[in-house]
């Protein structure tokens, strides 16, 4: 590229992009970040790191494809919790009051986070995510160990690890 064009704000936004993509790769650690829980109180991801496999969650109570995944979590969380299993649900809603709802319809009953702010959701620009749902699971040890895991596959995982 010309030097014009590998300055530009666009070719910068793209190479941050994939800085952000690599750094949250199978393999790497996790990326530690601290929104408030549902009662305000700041809540990090590395508190329910270290201990279970950990789903972090990346969802929105507007969201169709995410709101139809719910019950595929709640029954992989119902079935592995005690076995060592948590779910850290980080959402892209911008009204609390639709946000506590899906969690209550739903059924949601591990930690929740959100900071309000829709596609500006800090933590959703920390791990790259441009879409939801999406979700990533960590190990007991901080490492990134699958990416997008839904429905059978969520399933087949989480037999492989417990099973």
């Amino acid at each position: 590229f010309s030097p014009s064009i590998s300055q530009s704000f666009y070719v910068k936004k793209l190479q941050d992009y994939v800085k952000t993509l690599k750094s949250v790769e199978v393999g790497q650690p996790f990326v530690d970040f601290n929104l408030n829980n549902p009662d305000g109180v700041p809540t990090a991801l590395s508190s329910v790191i270290g201990k279970n496999y950990v789903l972090v969650d990346f969802w929105a109570s507007w969201c169709s494809p995410c709101r139809a995944e719910n019950p595929n979590v709640v029954a992989a969380y119902k079935k592995y919790h005690d076995k060592g299993f948590d779910v850290f649900g980080v959402s892209f809603d911008k009204k609390k009051e639709a946000w506590l709802k899906a969690i209550a319809d739903d059924q949601l009953t591990w930690t929740h986070v959100s900071d309000l702010k829709y596609w500006n959701c800090e933590a959703g620009k920390l791990y790259g995510i441009q879409s939801i749902p999406q979700n990533v699971l960590i190990s007991p040890d901080g490492i990134i160990i699958e990416k997008n895991l839904r429905g059978q596959d969520l399933r087949d995982k989480l037999e492989e690890l417990f099973d």
